[in-house]
């Protein structure tokens, strides 16, 4: 049984506000992405690494993988229009690669900081249950707004019930396989803001939660990457006291 990821670096970094898709901005010399891929490469039961990207830096990312040595990279596949296009370009690229029973791991290119400890309890929860999905308490109230008026409510959540969900998640390649083409067939969970996790929801499948970590943040905007760079200073002066 192989654990694959596929990261997703499909994304033009409009909201950014840069020249350049935001996963190729470099960050003290190194392009966010490879930040995200070096957490893969060195996890020890990542077998190899796929990457969704746009078209036209393909070769920019065999050439920075080369030159961050990231020799699990095996694949290079194009994106598509939408983020789920994109995912489902990376499952079928797959196919005569993998094995129903196989652990594919879906990431954010963008999200830089994923957790050694994180990446194994995913793969841990997905071999015994099938899947798994990163997942965090909601710390804020919910209220939802009144019908009649939306600037009121009288009704609030109960934050124990709800989970913050994000990547990495992972899926048996059978399952994941079949999911892709149920709901592109059917147009099911494809559209707008939907991701794996919540077509899978649409398509009647139960989702396990594994850990996750405040830190996995997703790079969309310029106050994110001030934070991620805030991080990585943190953890270079982890050393004081």
């Amino acid at each position: 049984m192989a654990t694959i990821a596929i990261i997703i670096a499909g994304g033009s970094g409009h909201r950014m506000g840069q020249d350049i898709p935001k996963q190729f901005i470099n960050v003290n010399d190194k392009p966010i992405l490879m930040y995200t891929l070096d957490g893969f490469q060195k996890h020890p039961q990542i077998d190899a690494i796929e990457v969704v990207c746009i078209d036209g830096w393909h070769d920019v990312v065999w050439a920075y993988a080369k030159q961050f040595n990231i020799t699990k990279l095996k694949w290079v596949t194009s994106g598509g229009e939408t983020g789920q296009e994109s995912i489902r370009n990376g499952v079928y690229s797959l196919k005569d690669v993998c094995s129903k029973d196989d652990i594919i791991i879906i990431h954010d290119g963008i999200r830089p900081l994923v957790d050694a400890t994180v990446l194994t309890d995913v793969i841990k929860v997905a071999k015994e249950k099938g899947n798994a999905v990163t997942s965090m308490p909601y710390n804020e109230q919910i209220f939802v707004v009144a019908e009649d008026d939306s600037s009121t409510t009288t009704k609030y959540i109960p934050r124990e019930t709800l989970r913050r969900v994000s990547t990495p998640q992972a899926y048996t390649y059978g399952k994941l396989d079949w999911a892709y083409h149920k709901a592109f067939e059917e147009k099911i969970g494809i559209y707008g803001s939907s991701y794996t996790n919540t077509m899978m929801v649409e398509l009647g499948e139960r989702l396990n939660f594994a850990a996750g970590s405040d830190k996995n943040i997703k790079l969309t905007t310029k106050d994110d990457l001030e934070m991620f760079k805030a991080y990585l200073k943190a953890e270079k002066d982890s050393w004081l006291k």
